[in-house]
């Protein structure tokens, strides 16, 4: 995995952000298996680490705890190589995980309409979604994060399209994405030599 010239791809390390049901998940691990990368789900790594489930961390521990073991993960996956990295809905949304992560690479945002994300999750035990009316707690969410979501690197809708249909535009978009990059990089080692 660790050998450049085995395979060519636009990034060696980029994480997937947005609310939760948008996909991140499935979409991640197929990013990973198309560029050949390690996949690292946050939200299972918490889960690993602490010995509960997210709710269960919720229930008995609180959020604060969850977020704080969220704000660990991150800067522990963001020392990682050669990853696609899956963010819990939440993990974008805290101003040092977004700088964090910014600063270590590209960070592809994924968005659904608040009714796909509610049939995605309807049967999941989501905490934040135990609600009378998931619908209007899920819009609510979704406009209080939306300009920290506005603020990655790369935009895709999953709305009823298939997987691999949105991996490819990840993937092509991250082509220009590390066109631009190296581009700025030559104009700084230009700039710095005269």
């Amino acid at each position: 995995m660790d050998s450049p010239g085995l395979i060519e791809r636009p990034v060696t390390w980029v994480a997937l952000a947005g609310f939760m049901g948008t996909g991140k998940s499935r979409i991640g691990w197929e990013l990973s298996r198309s560029l050949a990368l390690h996949f690292v789900d946050t939200d299972k790594l918490i889960t690993r680490v602490v010995g509960k489930s997210i709710p269960e961390v919720f229930a008995h521990e609180g959020e604060g705890f969850f977020r704080a073991c969220e704000g660990e993960v991150v800067r522990r996956v963001t020392r990682l190589d050669y990853a696609v990295v899956s963010l819990g809905g939440g993990t974008f949304v805290h101003e040092e995980n977004r700088r964090v992560l910014l600063e270590r690479g590209p960070v592809v945002v994924l968005w659904a309409s608040p009714e796909t994300i509610l049939a995605r999750t309807r049967h999941s035990d989501r905490p934040l979604l135990h609600t009378p009316d998931p619908l209007a707690r899920i819009e609510a969410l979704m406009s209080e994060r939306e300009n920290a979501y506005r603020q990655g690197t790369i935009h895709v809708h999953s709305d009823g399209r298939p997987s691999e249909e949105i991996v490819a535009e990840i993937i092509e978009r991250l082509w220009t994405y590390a066109d631009v990059q190296a581009f700025a990089e030559t104009l700084e080692s230009e700039r710095a030599s005269d």
